[in-house]
């Protein structure tokens, strides 16, 4: 098991929680006389990735790492991101060498950089970060991502999503590559979560127009067609209200 602390650093327990460990090596504490030691460093966000459990990213206070050895050493990985500062980190539920940040500017200023919002993402264990920005603002956007404020889900194509101190929350249905807005002016978003639901019998009919139109809202994800045989659906409106609700037993291609 691993715990991360703030001024405390990460910890490991081999036992069953018996007894703990500082795993810190590799990981610096600039706020400290010593850079490097063995504990007190700030932790902001430490994930584990589930299908290679040795590997761990590690978003510090000031400091982005990768470790191989389940903690006992760190790699600094913060090639090509605006900043090394920052809070939110997601693994990738399949991919090892994949995982998502939210780079903010400093512990000054706890926005965006330059007031564009950007989703950095690694397919490469951290070697390299690309900035994802299709459907995203990029002018005055000057947000906030917090620690539990970013997260996946374990389809096949991983869906990325996110929520900011402003109340905005964003999805992705491609692992990271476009993005829309799936609920906004919501108080401070704090924690956002995913889960997905399998089988038909939990599926959800997507909510129609106002209007009585026969179309979906356009925020509304495609369904499996019928007879499709697929076991999952993503249920997201565009304007962040619930879909109706009802079980739809063989959903329409474009329900």
């Amino acid at each position: 098991m691993w715990v991360a602390i703030s001024t405390g650093g990460v910890y490991r327990s081999d036992d069953g929680g018996q007894s703990w460990r500082p795993r810190n090596h590799g990981a610096r504490a600039d706020f400290l006389p010593d850079k490097q030691p063995e504990f007190g460093q700030c932790v902001h966000k430490v994930v584990l990735q589930s299908t290679r459990t040795d590997r761990l990213f590690l978003q510090n206070h000031w400091g982005l790492y990768r470790s191989d050895d389940g903690g006992d050493s760190w790699q600094d990985v913060a090639h090509g991101v605006p900043s090394d500062f920052g809070f939110a980190m997601a693994a990738h539920p399949h991919d090892a060498d994949t995982g998502y940040i939210v780079p903010l500017e400093s512990d000054e200023f706890r926005c965006t950089p330059g007031g564009r919002l950007r989703v950095y993402r690694t397919r490469d264990a951290g070697r390299s970060w690309q900035g994802m920005t299709r459907g995203l603002p990029q002018k005055d956007a000057f947000e906030t991502v917090l620690r539990d404020a970013l997260a996946t889900d374990s389809l096949p194509k991983a869906g990325v999503y996110f929520g900011t101190r402003s109340g905005r929350v964003y999805a992705s249905a491609d692992e990271g590559s476009s993005w829309h807005a799936v609920a906004e002016s919501l108080p401070p978003v704090v924690c956002v979560k995913a889960a997905v639901v399998a089988g038909r019998r939990n599926m959800r009919a997507p909510a129609r127009r106002a209007d009585g139109g026969g179309r979906p809202h356009p925020g509304a994800s495609p369904a499996p067609g019928r007879g499709s045989g697929r076991g999952t659906a993503r249920r997201v409106r565009g304007d962040g209200r619930r879909p109706a609700r009802g079980p739809v037993d063989a959903p329409s291609p474009t329900a």
